[in-house]
């Protein structure tokens, strides 16, 4: 069920989107596991000068994305996120964080992913759980 033809590479190279905007970069994809990077910058710091929970979502949302992507049983599908949400549990003011993705539930029509987001120091900062429905491409 895992679609191997999506590498971290493939998708490193998509940088005229949110991934390029945000310095997103995938550090591994493979069966149950999707793993990013961002950093804290001026582009994902709150005017507070801290990690825009907003840019966390991104990042989530990116990686529950992903995951269905490379699980979808039926390759004629795309996922596009049906809900989202996230208990921002601690901040970061600098460095990089990096979300792991792992599925809760895989299912021909929908997936379900947890994405947690962690500092530098291995700080939990976000929970996040991602509900995405699987449709036919146009």
């Amino acid at each position: 069920m895992f679609n191997s033809k999506i590498t971290k590479k493939s998708l490193n190279d998509l940088r005229d989107n949110m991934l390029g905007h945000l310095d997103i970069e995938f550090i591994s994809v493979e069966d149950g596991l999707i793993v990013a990077t961002m950093p804290v910058d001026q582009r994902t710091k709150q005017p507070m000068g801290l990690l825009h929970g907003g840019a966390s979502m991104v990042l989530a949302e990116t990686l529950g994305s992903v995951g269905a992507l490379t699980h979808a049983i039926d390759r004629e599908t795309v996922p596009v996120g049906q809900e989202i949400n996230a208990n921002h549990i601690k901040s970061a003011r600098n460095g990089i964080v990096t979300g792991f993705a792992k599925p809760i539930h895989i299912g021909k029509k929908s997936h379900v992913w947890e994405i947690k987001i962690y500092d530098d120091e291995d700080n939990l900062l976000c929970i996040s759980r991602m509900t995405i429905a699987l449709i036919r491409k146009k």
